[in-house]
């Protein structure tokens, strides 16, 4: 993938934008998505988080790692809804129409497939609920195996609340793709760089890309 001249437009512009062209073109030279992808750690004993299921595809790829129990978060009624069809007859991934957060809510999300998110709404928005993360929790067994993040900007409230429920020593494993909309967005990943470094690893990292952090 080459830059656009729209592209170029924009780092003249908002040149705090690199880290994520160069972090980008290293994940693709190092083959960073064969290396996220590597779930053979997983067993049929486990259980897997994927918040921001869209269609579905990554949970199933985590399943068929050897059979985990997956729980897929996807606040969009019409991704949730389709991912509870598609695995109707699978008791292992199970599906929850809702996001978690810091606080009882809703979101207005917008309506851009695997874009979605609630950081940018258009006219043709739609509501997604969201649940207190330690009210939730609460509920669940734990530990988790592996818990993947790609929540189209979601992750700036949902890490903290993991973090205030007292949660992120209960997951062994974190896949996260951090988004970069402002430059805020920046100092924000590093607040909760520094929180994850209190009990997990950093194992890789491609800034805004994706990374991966294990329990220490």
């Amino acid at each position: 993938m080459k830059l656009s001249p729209m592209h170029y437009y924009r780092l003249w512009q908002e040149p705090w934008r690199k880290v994520f062209w160069t972090a980008f073109y290293k994940f693709r030279r190092e083959n960073g998505e064969a290396k996220r992808m590597d779930l053979s750690f997983l067993s049929a004993d486990d259980t897997v988080f994927d918040f921001g299921g869209f269609k579905g595809e990554w949970a199933l790829h985590a399943f068929n790692h050897n059979g985990p129990t997956v729980h897929v978060f996807e606040p969009h009624p019409t991704f949730a809804s389709q991912i509870e069809n598609r695995f109707a007859n699978n008791p292992k991934i199970i599906t929850h129409a809702l996001a978690l957060g810091t606080a009882d809510g809703t979101l207005d999300l917008s309506d851009d497939g695997d874009a979605s998110s609630a950081l940018t709404t258009r006219e043709n928005a739609v509501s997604g609920r969201v649940q207190k993360a330690a009210t939730f929790l609460a509920k669940m067994a734990s530990p988790v195996a592996l818990a993947k993040l790609n929540i189209e900007g979601g992750e700036y409230d949902l890490l903290p609340a993991l973090d205030q429920a007292d949660w992120l020593k209960n997951i062994k494993k974190l896949q996260i793709q951090f988004h970069l909309y402002s430059e805020a967005d920046i100092a924000a990943r590093n607040a909760i760089r520094r929180t994850l470094s209190k009990t997990h690893t950093c194992d890789w990292e491609y800034p805004f890309v994706w990374e991966q952090w294990t329990l220490t």
